[in-house]
């Protein structure tokens, strides 16, 4: 996992409600335990028409969207079964955050674990980002989450983050990473115990 410094993006409007994980990712496309290759299938029902072609009416396929790292989703975002291939298929389109005024529990911690980060803001909040791309669909953001802020249009808003997630995304390790930062400790413990 990479290290989650400050960046600018504009923001991909997918403004539905209750978007499950098998909408992010259908089943499909579960039978890989590779990341590589699922951001092509992010979305894949509504990205393609039934003939392989892109659907031109969906938003991610629109050229003014291409690169955006940002995505603003309707409430409840990632919703359904647990699947770890959801924000691996988010993140391999390119996405770095998702912003929402809910998320489901698991897609949560499982996003936090990947690398993206989910931003949850008001009901407030949220009807007011939308109504400013609405306006001026080429609005960009800035996440800082050293500072956990979203910065629009001259306004700063914090976002609440588990600090330990905090901590692994800013220094760009897992779990598992960052237990190996005590491996001396560790086996100096082992030895002192007779383990």
């Amino acid at each position: 996992m990479s290290h989650y410094p400050t960046f600018t993006s504009r923001i991909v409007p997918l403004l539905i409600n209750d978007i499950d994980t098998d909408q992010i990712i259908p089943a499909r496309f579960l039978k890989v335990t590779d990341k590589a290759g699922l951001g092509d299938n992010l979305f894949a029902d509504w990205r393609y028409l039934p003939n392989g072609a892109p659907n031109p009416e969906f938003v991610l396929n629109n050229p003014q969207y291409k690169g955006t790292q940002v995505l603003l989703a309707g409430n409840n975002f990632g919703c359904g079964s647990s699947r770890e291939h959801a924000p691996w298929a988010l993140c391999g389109f390119g996405f770095r955050a998702v912003i929402s005024s809910s998320f489901a529990d698991i897609f949560r911690n499982n996003a936090l674990k990947n690398g993206l980060l989910p931003i949850e803001v008001s009901a407030e909040i949220h009807c007011s980002l939308t109504e400013l791309i609405k306006q001026k669909p080429d609005t960009s953001i800035t996440i800082s989450l050293d500072e956990h802020t979203i910065t629009y249009s001259g306004k700063s808003i914090s976002f609440a983050i588990d600090e330990f997630a905090r901590y692994c995304l800013l220094n760009g390790v897992d779990e598992l990473g960052y237990i190996l930062r005590f491996e001396d400790d560790i086996k100096s413990y082992e030895l002192s115990h007779n383990v």
